[in-house]
């Protein structure tokens, strides 16, 4: 795949924005040695402070945005995950039971849990959110105190991670996919690293032999998929997946972590039919997978190894309560009851929802690219989302 032809020009100050990441991107390769690994990559391109493409204050989600999530696109998806969360709040039984969001995009589906919460009873006594863009945050207030004026009070914007460990749910929607992964491609048998040089003024990739981290990590996949990847063969991994989910796991002391995203298990992720990867750039809901152009101007996403997230969490002392469809997790938390109960809406209001349930439920659309994993610690519950049809022997 190449960068499509019909991107949108870019403004002056994207022009004189990218360039600057670009610059001190090139640094860090200076500072290499003339080579840095896809990982660091990915992570500058994203992260680095003030110019990264979740740092800076572009707007990437919604209509105007980049692409468009799950809550945005249909509000019931919140109102479904809205009832998984009030039955995991209700058994646990506490008063001071939390919610922890992690980057919480628009702020839709914060406002739209907040609103089906308090509908439910279910209401948490404080709803945090953990998000590195200043711009966001100052969006999500905004959208949140729209929706939901009344609750604004309860909801409060963290700078890192809770200094105490909590009870209640931490949650994330399309926020492993964006987790920095590391590069690889196999060369006469050999793993070799792909990462990003600097040549003449423009970003290249580059591979070199792959360390001895990478290369057990990818004869691993090797043995746990039953395959041997063949010449040729390019793909991507999360080697810090294993650190970042312990570190939020180390949050919670009792109850449970919900992730949804899209991706697979590890047999079907590294299918010999899958020979360049999952990894893609979103800029102006439009796709494309070279990640060296427009720096900082577009997301870089891959899929998500749910193999690799059930290890990371089981390594982490979780326990997965469920992994299924995002179809039948929403089937599971009552998207059948949210549309049938029409009575007092109108015909437009009705074929709306109808359509959000076909954008979240079909399997040409979002129905089964994405996924929901339920990670436990100390709750031994079953969970409504995953009573339909549960796909943890697949993992």
């Amino acid at each position: 795949m190449s960068v499509p032809l019909d991107l949108p020009e870019l403004t002056p100050d994207e022009v004189a924005h990218s360039a600057a990441l670009v610059e001190h991107i090139r640094a860090a390769i200076r500072k290499a040695g003339g080579w840095i690994d896809f990982a660091q990559f990915m992570q500058l391109a994203l992260y680095a402070p003030g110019l990264g493409y979740y740092s800076a204050g572009a707007r990437k989600f919604g209509a105007a945005g980049d692409f468009i999530t799950a809550p945005e696109v249909a509000p019931v998806f919140s109102r479904c995950l809205a009832v998984q969360c009030a039955e995991v709040l209700q058994h646990l039984g506490t008063s001071d039971a939390r919610i922890l969001e992690l980057g919480a995009g628009s702020g839709v589906m914060a406002a739209g849990l907040l609103a089906e919460l308090e509908r439910q009873g279910a209401l948490p006594a404080e709803y945090l959110i953990l998000d590195l863009s200043a711009d966001l945050r100052e969006r999500q207030q905004a959208t949140i105190a729209q929706a939901v004026p009344h609750l604004l009070d309860r909801v409060h914007w963290l700078d890192g991670l809770p200094d105490e460990p909590f009870t209640g749910l931490i949650i994330a929607n399309e926020v492993l996919d964006a987790l920095s992964v590391q590069r690889f491609a196999i060369r006469q048998g050999e793993v070799n690293a792909l990462g990003v040089s600097d040549e003449f003024g423009q970003f290249v990739l580059a591979e070199v032999r792959g360390g001895e981290r990478l290369v057990a990590a990818v004869r691993q996949i090797e043995r746990d998929a039953g395959v041997t990847l063949p010449d040729g063969y390019e793909s991507e991994l999360c080697l810090g997946l294993a650190q970042w989910l312990a570190g939020i796991g180390a949050s919670l002391a009792r109850g449970v972590m919900l992730f949804v995203d899209y991706g697979l298990p590890r047999r079907e992720y590294y299918s010999l039919e899958r020979t360049r990867g999952t990894l893609l750039c979103h800029f102006r809901h439009r796709f494309h997978d070279d990640a060296l152009a427009r720096v900082g101007l577009q997301d870089i996403t891959a899929w998500v190894d749910f193999t690799a997230v059930a290890e990371a969490a089981t390594a982490a002392g979780f326990e997965v309560a469920g992994y299924t469809t995002q179809a039948h997790f929403l089937i599971g938390a009552g998207l059948g009851d949210f549309v049938a109960n029409v009575e007092g809406l109108d015909l437009v209001h009705r074929l709306n929802l109808s359509r959000q349930a076909m954008v979240l439920t079909l399997p040409g659309e979002m129905g089964e690219r994405f996924k929901v994993i339920a990670l436990s610690r100390d709750y031994d519950a079953p969970l409504r989302g995953f009573a339909t049809r549960d796909l943890r022997h697949t993992l």
